[in-house]
């Protein structure tokens, strides 16, 4: 049976929609925020500069919309990937490792890492940056207040200064050579959180 109308057209919005983040984003990487234009956009998406307005009013309302993919993108794998392992401490301990990977990898395929520093402060600052933060704080909190439950993470520290120690200390995956390194990093956060001798 063939879909319905409104199927094939949403199907359709949200494919140009992906293609203008996806087209903009690596425009904006290549030659700088200031320097992209939305005809540029709309030649290189492959569409008209009127169809490109009526999705987006301005390349900022696309960045925005294309950070705000990224964080949703982000926030739902780290939730399936709490969701497969085993006990609260194995899942944290992939929660972890995969924000650490995740972190690792952006640099190297990121907008923020061209020309565009204020961009970055600006996207960062943004509600749905400041919400995506807080989701992930709570979903390490809750791992990290099971954990210690069941004796195998410190109790002695709150759960929430805790889950700061490893957001900040696996910021430093950015900056990390390669995946062993990146492991290597959570193995030394994970031995913080054990309980002292």
């Amino acid at each position: 049976m063939p879909k319905p109308w409104n199927e094939t057209i949403e199907a359709h919005r949200a494919a140009v929609r992906n293609a203008i983040l996806d087209t903009t984003a690596a425009l904006v990487a290549e030659h700088g925020l200031r320097s992209v234009t939305m005809s540029q956009i709309a030649e290189k998406t492959g569409i008209g500069r009127a169809t490109l307005y009526k999705y987006f009013s301005n390349v900022e309302a696309i960045l925005f919309a294309w950070h705000e993919r990224q964080i949703t993108g982000h926030l739902e794998y780290l939730a399936e990937v709490r969701d497969q392992a085993g006990d609260a401490s194995e899942r944290l301990e992939a929660v972890l490792e995969a924000y650490a990977l995740i972190s690792h990898d952006i640099p190297h395929h990121s907008i923020h890492q061209h020309h565009n520093t204020e961009l970055a402060a600006v996207l960062h600052r943004s509600k749905q940056a400041t919400r995506a933060d807080q989701q992930l704080r709570d979903m390490i909190r809750d791992l990290l207040t099971e954990a210690a439950e069941t004796g195998d993470l410190r109790d002695d520290v709150a759960p929430d200064e805790l889950a700061s120690y490893c957001l900040h200390a696996l910021t430093a995956a950015s900056s990390l050579p390669s995946k062993a390194a990146v492991r290597r990093l959570v193995t030394v956060t994970l031995a913080g959180l054990r309980p002292p001798r």
